[in-house]
């Protein structure tokens, strides 16, 4: 299970760096402003949650079975979240009406609330 989330932390990390290029050099002059930061956003939370899941195939203190709960709540946190906000930030660019999937960003971020708080429970919970 730690090799499949480090892994998914390194594929995170690393789309995180080619959107966040794509969006500063490829995305800059054809969006808005806000669509800009809103897709800034989007790169920020997947990178960070990126480390986190490299951080967490390391640690020793949590379960197998819980890393791997906190691994999907977290996975599909940033899958819902960040991508889901890539797609809005540039529903302008497509003929597509993406703001039709706009309800999931939130659930997107609660997950990813939910993924740091069982990552604390759980490491303050185990006794070794």
């Amino acid at each position: 299970m730690n090799k499949t989330i480090f892994s998914t932390g390194i594929l995170f990390g690393g789309l995180a760096v080619v959107l966040g290029a794509f969006g500063a050099h490829g995305l800059k002059e054809v969006l808005s402003e806000e669509a800009l930061a809103s897709y800034t956003t989007g790169v920020t939370y997947q990178m960070y949650h990126a480390l986190v899941l490299l951080i967490l195939s390391g640690v020793t203190k949590i379960q197998e079975k819980n890393k791997k709960l906190i691994y999907g709540v977290f996975t599909v946190g940033v899958l819902l979240f960040s991508f889901s906000i890539y797609l809005l930030a540039t529903n302008s660019l497509t003929s597509f009406d993406f703001k039709a999937i706009g309800f999931i960003t939130p659930v997107g971020g609660l997950l990813l609330i939910a993924g740091w708080i069982l990552l604390g429970f759980r490491y303050y919970k185990e006794k070794y």
